[in-house]
């Protein structure tokens, strides 16, 4: 499910989250980068048969968090306090950080730290085993699916920002094919298992109308 960015792989923005070997998420992982690599999306996000729907939300959810994480590395050198000021997707869409811990009241701040403060708190997440547990036989906690909504109701974002203030930056460094692959992943998975609301996907809804009408002919 990974993606090869060439010369420019190395470079992620935080470091990876990885799935420990010999754990069931960790076969399940290898399960889902089987069945992506057959070409068909749809397909590739379908809770495979007998599969926890946890899980398979928990493992793709780390899968994103990477895929993510290593696409705005790419482009982290063109996204500074002064060329993106305020976090957008483009003018009508401006998004303010709150946690609801550290940060109550959300705060207005530029992209480079909006998207440094949302991944530092998606990882804290993704390593706190009591939210997020790879031993087997240890539960998921019961409001699970609402945790992995809002985490990937932000992680949209970074794709809002990056397709809305950078694709030009991506087309230039030759990313485009794997930035839309791997939005159109996110965008068939969190359709598939109703995990974003529609209103969130506005920003990208023309885009998100193009990508997956192709993929239904």
């Amino acid at each position: 499910m990974s993606f090869l960015f060439g010369s420019r792989s190395s470079k992620t923005f935080k470091p990876k989250k990885n799935i420990p070997e010999g754990t069931h998420q960790y076969d399940l992982m290898k399960h889902a980068a089987a069945t992506l690599g057959s070409g068909n999306l749809r397909l590739a996000v379908m809770l495979p048969e007998g599969e926890d729907l946890n899980e398979w939300v928990a493992v793709n959810t780390v899968d994103f968090f990477n895929q993510i994480n290593m696409l705005y590395g790419t482009i982290t050198e063109f996204c500074t306090e002064e060329s993106c000021p305020i976090m957008s997707a483009g003018p009508k869409y401006e998004y303010h950080w709150a946690d609801g811990l550290t940060v109550k009241k959300p705060i207005k701040c530029s992209a480079p730290k909006y998207i440094d403060y949302l991944m530092t708190w998606v990882q804290d997440q993704l390593d706190d085993e009591t939210l997020f547990p790879s031993k087997i036989g240890v539960p998921f906690p019961k409001n699970f699916l609402s945790i992995a909504k809002t985490i990937l109701k932000r992680l949209f974002r970074v794709y809002a920002h990056i397709y809305h203030q950078h694709f030009p930056e991506v087309v230039q460094l030759g990313e485009e094919a794997h930035l839309n692959t791997s939005f159109k992943h996110f965008i068939f998975f969190v359709q598939e298992f109703n995990l974003i609301d529609r209103r969130e996907l506005a920003p990208l809804q023309e885009l998100i109308e193009k990508l997956t009408a192709k993929e239904c002919r």
